[in-house]
């Protein structure tokens, strides 16, 4: 049976050629000093199926050889990376972001219509900055508080790792360290993550990671403010380790008048007092989990109210701990009749052999006291420092 081609497998002028391809920080790698190969025309975009220039290259040591997956028409299309297909701004699939910016996909499916409305794209982008993504929804929308809550922040290399050894699974593995897949147990094949679509990432639509993330978004904890309306303090913690009060004071003054801004560089925190409460409630609302200085997400908290932080503890009671097993009890205390000088008793006489005589005094060896030379009644001066006649 005779298979239809499309239009691009005749007309060439459609065809993407490019010199570097579109991708994301985590994709690139961490070496700056990378290579790269480039076949012209190599392979199918997955998504519009014209041919474009296929890279690839290796993220760094002990990692997996990449290359892009589609064209860079439909990268600018989404704003997203040619081979991991998540977004370039924040590092998410695009189920999240769009679902966050409440853009609607108007890209057609139909083979005829998708190739039409690329060839058209094609022809509006070259006017426009190549730099810019070409869906003006995703221009004019600013980034919600779920993109800034859910946003990545530093790369996450561990997606580059090599796939899991087949042969080391079924126990048949004869290169050992050489071997340049991972020797790990692979993942539970009912996983949900484990069944991806390329497709279904780049419209999407049933996509297990994005799933994921609006699972982990409605379960995430919220910063509700203490009781004591005294309290206008904010703690402010995971700073970079070079940044000044300036720069501090600058993204906090937005959301009202600062009273006082103490920087504790030691342990990479901070104090930021309101003049009123209102103001400190409105920051601690837009920058819990969303502020981001130099690649590091901040961590926001609520001061402690020194007023009730003393009383509190004395207030508290203690808790009762339960005797641990196997361990001896509490000793009694000790007799009366141990104590150095007892009232009712006359002190030892001053003689230094009557020490070892105490039974001649009537009572055996608990009728008189032990003491040591240095407190012999007679140096003390005791008024009864003679012992008794017999």
């Amino acid at each position: 049976m005779a298979v239809s081609k499309t239009t691009n497998t005749y007309n060439r002028q459609n065809w993407e050629d490019s010199d570097f391809p579109i991708l994301c920080q985590t994709c690139l790698g961490d070496n700056p000093y990378i290579r790269m190969t480039k076949e012209k025309y190599g392979k199918e975009c997955k998504i519009c199926a014209r041919p474009f220039t296929v890279f690839r290259w290796c993220p760094g040591a002990r990692m997996r050889f990449k290359k892009t997956e589609i064209c860079q028409t439909c990268s600018k299309l989404k704003n997203v990376c040619q081979t991991c297909l998540l977004d370039l701004e924040y590092g998410l699939p695009i189920q999240v972001r769009d679902a966050a910016l409440k853009v609607q996909d108007d890209l057609p499916r139909n083979e005829v219509n998708k190739e039409y409305y690329i060839q058209n794209l094609d022809s509006q982008m070259s006017k426009f900055d190549p730099t810019q993504p070409s869906n003006s929804a995703l221009k004019s929308k600013g980034a919600s508080d779920l993109l800034l809550r859910l946003a990545r922040t530093a790369p996450y290399y561990k997606r580059n790792r090599p796939h899991v050894c087949s042969f080391w699974v079924k126990g048949e593995c004869r290169r050992g360290e050489e071997c340049p897949y991972r020797h790990e147990k692979p993942t539970d094949p009912d996983d949900p993550l484990a069944d991806q679509n390329i497709k279904d990432r780049y419209y999407g639509v049933n996509d297990p990671v994005a799933e994921k993330l609006m699972r982990r978004a409605a379960a995430m904890p919220a910063l509700p403010p203490p009781e004591d309306r005294t309290v206008t303090t904010l703690y402010i913690g995971n700073l970079p380790e070079n940044i000044l009060e300036e720069e501090l004071r600058g993204h906090f003054y937005q959301y009202g008048e600062i009273r006082s801004l103490t920087l504790v560089p030691r342990a990479q925190c901070a104090f930021v007092q309101y003049t009123t409460r209102s103001a400190a409630e409105h920051a601690a609302e837009k920058t819990f989990n969303r502020l981001v200085i130099a690649g590091k997400r901040l961590t926001i908290k609520w001061g402690k109210s020194q007023g009730r932080q003393g009383t509190s503890e004395k207030n508290d009671p203690q808790p009762v701990l339960e005797p641990v097993p196997g361990l001896p009890g509490t000793l009694p205390p000790p007799p009366a009749f141990l104590h150095p000088f007892p009232p009712q008793m006359p002190p030892p006489p001053n003689r230094p052999n009557d020490f070892f005589n105490l039974h001649h005094y009537g009572g055996g060896w608990g009728a008189w006291p032990l003491h040591y030379p240095s407190q012999d009644p007679a140096r003390l001066g005791h008024a009864h420092a003679t012992a008794p006649q017999t």
